[in-house]
């Protein structure tokens, strides 16, 4: 399992700061965080995902993957 953080606007759209998933591809995670979460609609596609620190496509495979962190942009300086 892996643990997928979120931050932000996106931790309250789903009422977490984590959860674990199974998803095999960045895409399968996407489809089934907007089928669990609908507040995520309109969030999801704004933020960067990081996996294991690095920035990823949705084409991405999570097998082995430890962490996912949801980053919406941020405001400010």
């Amino acid at each position: 399992m892996t643990t997928v953080r979120f931050f932000a606007a996106a931790q309250e759209a789903v009422g977490h700061d984590s959860l674990t998933t199974d998803a095999v591809t960045l895409g399968d995670l996407r489809t089934a965080l907007l089928a669990d979460h609908p507040a995520l609609t309109g969030i999801l596609q704004r933020c960067a995902v990081l996996v294991d620190g690095t920035r990823v496509d949705d084409d991405f495979t999570l097998a082995g993957a430890r962490t996912i962190d949801v980053l919406p942009p941020f405001a400010g300086g």
